[in-house]
């Protein structure tokens, strides 16, 4: 089993000037330690609106800082929207290849439909369309990786001509792609499109082994791939992998404070039962007073990575035992100083056992599916994908309806650089002419 982190970079108010500049310093510093520890993956998700909850809002601009200052952690999106109203699947397509080549091939794809009031409102997407935009937006998106030329598309929710998108990414024929899972009928899903699956987990791991088993289950008997690349796996994140640890489980709890329920708390608010008024409701203030009235929120040793060493490592060995690939430990609101000690106790006394064992296990499964795949790949499903027209080219001054300019600053722009190349050239000639009667 891999173990990563999930940021979403919470920031409880009150707030002060330097605060938001600090949140992003202070991840860089523990994502470049974390890299030194071992861990597997950095997960950055992307949310737009969530305030205090999230303000990983730019997913794209902190890995590729991120990429700078690591050598081995991977980076994934944990996920990108791919509904085209947040993210044209071209740009997606661009700033997942470009930091694919920053970090020398270290990227990981995932990807979601959004499902909160607060975004899928702030971009005016019916939710009724988000399934069916998702679809769109992944096939035209990986397509734009793997084409040379992409050849055009025309959907539902989508349309795009024939463009070639560079770059291309580092990884061939693509990075690994994943997909958000909420509910176990999108767990499905993933296995039947030979995905992986990004899985909510907050009922232990008993529960999700039997998450597990489900998804492999229906990869081997309905997996039909959808994208070059089939990536069968699935991790687990949720509530109930936060991560804190000290040298003794009291430490970690005072350094976790009450942060530990904040992210399952902002997720009650944001998706379920919570009203918003944009710049004015008090998310954490909201979330102190429902921890008076119910401790039990805040979690502890037992709901989470939380906890001495010992207790840590047995609670990881629990969710091995699981049969899961990778499980994502989560940052709540919490000290930066005592998160960085955490991850130095992960590398040193942690992770280095399940590194070994991941690394047996990993072998085993590739051997383990060998047949299965073989399976899967015979039900391929290809797109339809329409033929590239080599007569299909365009020109440089866009036109509007009815084949008019409709872009006069260009031709306005030409005439004045052109005016300035025919000055320039009069003044080196004059230049040269007095340059001769002098001599």
């Amino acid at each position: 089993m891999k173990i990563s982190l999930f940021y979403e970079f919470p920031l409880p108010r009150p707030w002060s000037e330097d605060d938001e500049h600090q949140l992003f310093q202070h991840g860089l510093d523990e994502v470049e330690l974390a890299d030194k520890a071992g861990f597997s993956t950095v997960w950055l998700t992307e949310h737009h609106f969530l305030e205090e909850y999230c303000h990983s809002t730019a997913p794209e601009m902190f890995l590729a800082a991120a990429s700078q200052r690591t050598k081995d952690i991977r980076l994934g999106f944990g996920v990108m929207h791919l509904p085209p109203p947040i993210n044209h699947p071209a740009r997606i397509a661009e700033r997942v290849a470009t930091l694919d080549h920053l970090s020398n091939g270290r990227v990981e794809f995932g990807t979601g439909e959004g499902s909160s009031v607060a975004e899928l409102g702030g971009f005016n997407i019916d939710p009724a369309d988000k399934r069916a935009q998702w679809e769109e937006a992944l096939e035209v998106s990986i397509r734009c990786m793997v084409e040379e030329p992409f050849s055009g598309f025309k959907g539902e929710h989508v349309e795009m001509p024939a463009r070639n998108v560079i770059p291309k990414p580092l990884q061939k024929p693509h990075p690994p792609v994943w997909v958000a899972c909420t509910r176990p009928s999108s767990v499905q899903m993933a296995a039947q499109k030979a995905i992986g699956a990004l899985s909510f987990a907050y009922t232990g791991p008993e529960a999700l082994k039997e998450r597990v088993d489900g998804y492999y289950r229906e990869f081997e008997e309905q997996g039909a791939p959808i994208t070059p690349a089939i990536n069968p796996n699935l991790l687990a994140i949720g509530g109930d992998l936060s991560m804190m640890v000290a040298k003794s489980d009291d430490e970690a709890l005072r350094r976790l404070g009450t942060g530990g329920g904040f992210f399952s708390f902002g997720i009650m608010h944001y998706y379920l039962t919570g009203m918003h008024t944009p710049g004015r409701t008090k998310v954490w203030e909201r979330y102190q007073e429902a921890v008076k009235e119910d401790p039990t929120l805040a979690y502890g040793p037992g709901r989470g990575a939380i906890g001495s060493p010992d207790t840590v490592r047995e609670f990881l060995r629990g969710y091995e035992a699981s049969g899961v690939d990778e499980i994502i430990l989560l940052l709540n609101p919490r000290s930066h100083e005592g998160t960085m000690e955490s991850i130095e106790i992960m590398g040193k006394e942690i992770l280095p056992e399940f590194i070994e064992r991941d690394a047996k296990a990993v072998a085993d499964k590739a051997k383990r599916l060998e047949p299965v795949i073989e399976k899967v790949e015979a039900r391929r499903q290809s797109w339809d994908v329409p033929l590239f027209d080599d007569t299909y080219a365009f020109g440089g001054l866009p036109t509007g309806r009815g084949g008019k300019f409709t872009a006069g600053e260009i031709p306005e722009a030409m005439a004045e650089i052109n005016e300035g190349r025919v000055k320039a050239a009069q003044l080196e000639k004059d230049a040269k002419a007095a340059k001769e009667a002098a001599s």
